[in-house]
């Protein structure tokens, strides 16, 4: 998802957010882009409202982006600025420096990054630079953008910078892991800025084109068609699409001719640090470990929750965000559980992800396991479902016949192997969507219940007959995946249990100050 901010006639604040405004501003402005795939406990809402462990009551990304662009206005002229909503930005510009975006065209952030993660991020090729000293803040032309380059073609396009090339500073972590300067490193995208007359031309190319029938990338689309050295060859790269749609490259070449002569100005940010934290392994790491984001953010193991704390524990590296823990639960290092409730006699193992449940049974959550519970509105009946699986599984790795699932994993297992242990078919019902793009995404296995613990309980069970190779029989439930959840999804619903859950917790913090 790209969270859009319009800086016209714009107000900063510090913004605190409801549960029901969370619920307009989500009818009003749903999510944009992609599903969240490898993060899926943000796939229901959107990651722009991805819950932070700090605050009282808890910090959203949306208000932690506001927090970070609160000077961004007043150095703005009119325009748009667009940006992701699994990233952070943290920087230093020096005292009486700001960031401005009051250049004609495109303005971007640009990072300084190892040449291997510049290969999933956008890559600035920049205009030559005169100046011998390198600053905190410099304003540079791109010649052109590269976007998920591969190391070869970073060397090709002359986007590498040599250790000569920058003045003796440590570049901070972040995804740009200390850059050590003996090495490599090339300008990575974040954020970037479209001013009035460009984000005009773009309305107005939408509304001639009436109904836009695929996906076009607001950083791969926009940006490469920019610069003096743009060409239009990348409009035929599809290697980064996730859905290959027939008028793609066709729309993408229009993208291109329409854009073709805008500048791409860079605002290098020399002294710099980029958080990405829109995949499971990245959330588990910067939540539940001593992450440096987590120190600079001042992110905190137990944020506004009731989970009794346990003498002899108190370097225990979990991470609970509102949520209430019953005191004879066990939490392990490395998990995370947020909007969630756990009962007695519940224990959740290492690097766990558990969010929007209800356990009210004994239980055990295998160590790197992924529950979350969706509210479902089906026939104007509510319903839940959970979905469970492995946090390293990839969601978004697909197959194109039945006779390929094997190569599918789910917790680690042969998906088949899975299919055999809780006795279904290998059809194409197996499947909803595109019958050509089959994968775990997809894939219907997940259990309807009529209640939220019942469906917890019972994902859970499928996901221990997998660990333990147990058979557990799915044929006598009503079977959903991931992606028909997010169609049947109850918003409100989902809202009204967090709710419930933020006014317990509130009155139990009443009580214990009158105590």
């Amino acid at each position: 998802m790209e969270f859009f901010y319009h800086p016209i006639n714009s107000l900063c604040f510090r913004c605190t957010v409801q549960w029901s405004d969370i619920y307009t501003i989500y009818e009003v402005i749903p999510p944009i882009s992609g599903y969240s795939q490898r993060l899926p406990n943000a796939s229901a809402l959107g990651k722009i409202f991805t819950a932070f462990p700090f605050g009282n009551p808890i910090y959203q990304m949306l208000e932690l982006k506001l927090a970070m662009y609160i000077d961004f206005p007043s150095h703005m002229n009119p325009g748009i600025l667009v940006t992701c909503a699994d990233d952070i930005e943290l920087y230093s510009t020096g005292e009486s420096e700001f960031i401005r975006f009051d250049k004609p065209g495109f303005t971007a952030l640009a990072h300084p990054s190892s040449l291997t993660v510049g290969t999933t991020h956008g890559v600035f090729v920049l205009e030559p630079f005169n100046c011998l000293e390198r600053r905190d803040l410099e304003y540079r032309c791109c010649h052109r953008f590269l976007h998920k380059p591969s190391i070869e073609k970073m060397h090709q396009f002359n986007a590498v910078c040599r250790p000569g090339n920058v003045s003796q500073q440590d570049f901070a972590g972040g995804d740009t892991t200390s850059l050590i300067l003996d090495r490599e490193y090339v300008y990575t995208d974040s954020l970037f800025y479209m001013d009035h007359k460009s984000a005009r031309t773009l309305l107005a190319f939408y509304e001639k084109i009436g109904i836009l029938n695929c996906e076009i990338d607001a950083y791969g689309d926009f940006l490469q068609a920019l610069g003096p050295g743009a060409t239009v060859e990348y409009t035929r790269n599809t290697s980064n699409v996730t859905k290959e749609e027939s008028e793609l490259v066709d729309m993408r070449q229009r993208i291109f001719d329409l854009l073709k002569g805008t500048s791409l100005n860079v605002v290098v940010l020399n002294n710099s640090k980029f958080y990405h934290i829109g995949t499971t392994e990245e959330y588990l790491f910067h939540f539940a470990s001593d992450s440096s984001l987590k120190s600079e953010l001042g992110l905190q193991s137990i944020a506004f929750s009731i989970f009794p704390v346990i003498p002899g524990c108190s370097d225990n590296t979990s991470c609970i965000i509102h949520s209430i823990l019953d005191s004879s639960c066990s939490v392990a290092p490395g998990s995370v559980v947020e909007y969630s409730r756990l009962g007695p006699d519940v224990s959740v193992g290492e690097n766990c992800i558990i969010s929007g449940s209800y356990v009210i049974t004994a239980a055990v959550l295998p160590a790197d396991s992924f529950v979350c519970s969706l509210s479902l509105k089906m026939n104007g009946h509510l319903k839940y479902s959970t979905m469970a699986f492995g946090v390293r599984d990839k969601l978004k790795k697909n197959v194109k016949t039945l006779s390929d699932i094997k190569s599918l994993q789910f917790f680690g297992v042969c998906f088949l192997s899975c299919l055999d242990i809780w006795n279904l078919k290998v059809t194409e019902d197996l499947f909803s969507g595109n019958k050509t793009c089959l994968s775990l995404w997809n894939a219907r296995i997940f259990p309807v219940c009529s209640s939220l613990s019942d469906s917890v309980t019972t994902s859970l069970t499928m996901l221990n007959a997998v660990q333990n190779k147990s058979p557990f029989s799915l044929n006598n439930y009503k079977l959903l995946s991931i992606e028909e959840m997010l169609v049947y999804k109850d918003v409100e619903d989902m809202l009204t249990y967090r709710e419930q859950i933020f006014l317990e917790i509130t009155l139990s913090r009443k009580q214990s100050d009158l105590a």
